[in-house]
């Protein structure tokens, strides 16, 4: 039996086992990999204490510091959560089932796909999700990247130092990312803008050779030749889960009180998945110690 389990091994899974463990908690962290989005980006300049830290250290120090604080972590993931009489929960994987008093959620998001004919099939070869985990297959070649937002600008001057050639494709005509990320995009000779354009289809044999776009300002189509395709279009929230236990807003993001509690007392939630316009580190990170702390508190009151 666990005094609680986290579901997911981000900054806000990492930083809800830390004050877990140091409330003395026996605590599992349950995940299909770790890092969460930060595995996505390349360096982390946001992050107080570093003027800048590659993602893969940051990573790297919370787990270890995750672990030497005796937190036990799995790489797997839960598929099923049942309620007991004693208001415990049982959660499910594939092979293997676990006993907690107490849930933390903090599966983060995932990435947001095209839905449209060749990238499911090209998923590996040549489409991608991760410009900082697949960008040096693509030193000197020619790539695109699909999206308006801070991850496509982000993902677009990581690329133009690895490729010969970037096009930023955007549906609309202006951006939703930082101003200051956005300039800093527009000064890279390498990549070129496509404005007001959606990609239809993603072409090739065995691997990604061209894409076809259209202009939907003069209604014109036409293909692209390129080696590669990074989309980056936004983040989903797969809660389906724990549909039974929580409340969910329209996007299926999870909707919390003060304490990042939910509707089902012992379950609680913090980081990407919930309710909130700012996704970052720092936020998750925060949300995630209130909810250990409120889950040790609500281990004390239930006992007394």
């Amino acid at each position: 039996m666990f005094d609680t389990i986290i579901i997911g091994a981000g900054p806000a899974g990492f930083t809800a086992g830390i004050y877990a463990a140091r409330r003395e908690m026996k605590t599992m962290i349950i995940a299909k990999e770790p890092g969460g989005q930060v595995a996505l980006a390349s360096e982390i300049e946001n992050y107080p204490g570093f003027k800048s830290i590659e993602s893969y250290d940051l990573i790297t120090k919370m787990q270890d510091q995750v672990k030497a604080l005796g937190v036990e972590i799995k790489i797997d993931e839960v598929k099923k959560i049942e309620k007991q009489n004693d208001d415990s929960f049982v959660l499910y994987t594939a092979k293997e089932k676990y006993q907690s008093k107490t849930i933390i959620i903090a599966m983060g998001l995932s990435p947001r796909r095209l839905a449209i004919p060749g990238e499911n099939e090209f998923n590996g070869k040549g489409v991608s999700y991760c410009a900082n985990c697949d960008g040096p297959f693509y030193k000197d070649k020619t790539v695109a990247i699909v999206g308006g937002g801070n991850a496509a600008l982000d993902a677009a001057e990581i690329m133009s130092k690895i490729a010969k050639k970037v096009y930023l494709i955007h549906r609309r005509e202006e951006f939703k990312g930082f101003e200051v990320l956005l300039d800093k995009v527009k000064r890279k000779e390498n990549i070129e803008f496509l404005l007001n354009i959606e990609i239809k289809e993603i072409i090739g044999k065995e691997k990604v050779e061209k894409i076809k776009i259209y202009n939907n300002k003069i209604n014109k189509e036409k293909e692209i030749t390129l080696d590669g395709v990074f989309v980056e279009v936004g983040r989903i929230a797969h809660t389906d889960l724990v549909a039974g236990f929580v409340e969910r807003d329209k996007a299926d993001q999870i909707i919390v009180k003060s304490n990042c509690d939910t509707k089902t007392p012992g379950i609680f939630a913090a980081g990407d998945v919930v309710v909130g316009d700012f996704k970052q580190i720092t936020i998750a990170m925060g949300q995630a110690t209130i909810a250990a702390l409120a889950a040790y508190q609500y281990l004390q009151l239930k006992e007394k």
